[in-house]
């Protein structure tokens, strides 16, 4: 009498869960389950993890950059003529655009108590500044108060907190700038030294920031860096940074002809097209090392089909079908491959969910920093999970699985009941 119910029925789903449980006499087999449902969860894990981090690096970096930094520039010979204010008028009245702030920006030595290091200053109106709320809203030490203050704006300066500690420096304290860019005199150009006061230190959580960044009222930098009355460009910042090509024609427009437009894609493009190379390079390593977990459940299901060859001929005797069998050995290869799948999606999502937490308890037991800000740029680990990335690992694991479970699935299924009974 055949075997009823329908595929996927009860009775197999049975068989199938029987066959993945630990025996004593098939310990062999229950051995290299266990490996195969753990690699696929390592594997699973670690492309979770890894790609979360990828994804937490590129959000982080691209926030700060873009708060820290404008969306779009303006250069040209209509921003120092006479109706310059008139331009930046018309570039702040363009749809989208919340700030444009005129700024001089130039390199120079700066020389504190204990230390010479370069650094690029950079001139802005003290309206301007409180509006660059990654700058103004974080200040650690000092104040805005004072700043442009005064002839030319005073000399008060804002520098970085690495900037700080690396010069020795803190708030109240002389800082020395140096400018390459001096009096031309018979012997050539001479450099121009001025002594500025520290009135507040900032820190944006980025090194090559807060390590590098002087900011001092516009009309002393132009004074400073001998531009007289002019600017170097108009940095302008939009609501939606990723709109920021779709606004530029419109800011050239109200720029005026003549006028350079650059948006931060542009002047970024080497390297959010290097990060973008390297996380789909990442992503094909991962998926590599992914398909490499699920070969394993080869191994198990031919283990498996051997052990239960036996079993196999008795199922096809009393009715069993072919179909029958593939389907029993396909559900136990992707029950092996769907629990790994699971079980890493579980630990990547806690683990990304910790990780700030995980990297203080490994820099307390070992007594160093795991995470250099000096290298990576960022204080912490960053992790951002996406969701739709997820569900495309869980998916193609999946997938994965199941194709490598069909090839001892369809072994099993051919068995010939005769030769499997023949020496029992």
């Amino acid at each position: 009498m055949a075997l009823g119910a329908g595929p996927f029925g009860t009775w197999e789903r049975t068989v199938a869960w029987r066959y993945l449980r630990n025996k004593r006499k098939n310990g062999g087999a229950a051995v290299i389950t266990i490996i195969s449902f753990t690699a696929v969860m390592l594997a699973v894990f670690a492309l979770i993890t890894v790609m979360s981090v990828m994804n937490g690096f590129r959000a982080e970096l691209l926030g700060r950059l873009l708060g820290f930094n404008g969306h779009v520039y303006a250069q040209g010979p209509l921003l120092n003529g006479p109706d310059r204010d008139g331009v930046i008028g018309r570039i702040k009245a363009v749809r989208g655009v919340t700030q444009a702030a005129p700024m001089v920006e130039a390199q120079a030595m700066v020389i504190g108590p204990s230390q010479v290091s370069g650094a690029i200053v950079r001139g802005v109106t003290p309206a301007d500044l409180r509006g660059m709320k990654m700058i103004s809203s974080n200040i650690k030490r000092g104040s805005l108060a004072g700043f442009g203050e005064g002839e030319y704006g005073g000399d008060m300066v804002l520098i970085g907190d690495r900037m700080a500690r690396n010069l020795g420096l803190s708030v109240g304290d002389a800082i020395t700038l140096i400018s390459p860019s001096g009096p031309a005199t018979a012997f050539g150009t001479s450099t121009r030294e001025k002594d500025y006061t520290v009135g507040g230190i900032f820190s944006v959580g980025m090194s090559q920031f807060d390590e590098s960044f002087v900011y001092m009222a516009l009309p002393q930098a132009q004074l400073f860096f001998g531009r007289d009355t002019s600017i170097d460009y108009v940095e302008i910042k939009v609501a939606d940074p990723d709109k920021a090509k779709e606004i530029k024609p419109i800011i050239e427009q109200a720029s005026g002809p003549g006028t350079f437009v650059q948006d931060w894609m542009d002047k970024n493009a080497s390297y959010f097209n290097a990060l973008q190379v390297e996380r789909k390079v990442m992503r094909l390593i991962l998926f590599i090392v992914v398909a490499i977990a699920t070969l394993n459940i080869i191994s198990a299901l031919v283990m498996l089909v051997k052990n239960k060859s036996r079993d196999i001929a008795i199922l096809r005797t009393i009715g069993a079908s072919q179909a029958a069998i593939l389907r029993i050995f396909v559900m136990a290869g992707a029950a092996i491959g769907l629990s790994g799948t699971l079980a890493g999606l579980l630990l990547g999502v806690l683990f990304c969910a910790n990780i700030a937490a995980i990297q203080n308890f490994v820099e307390w037991v070992s007594g160093t920093a795991v995470f250099s800000a000096d290298v990576y740029f960022l204080a912490h680990i960053p992790a951002k999970i996406d969701w739709a990335e997820v569900g495309v690992i869980v998916a193609i694991t999946t997938l994965l699985s199941v194709l490598a479970a069909l090839l001892p699935a369809l072994w099993a299924s051919r068995l010939d009941p005769v030769e499997a009974l023949r020496y029992e």
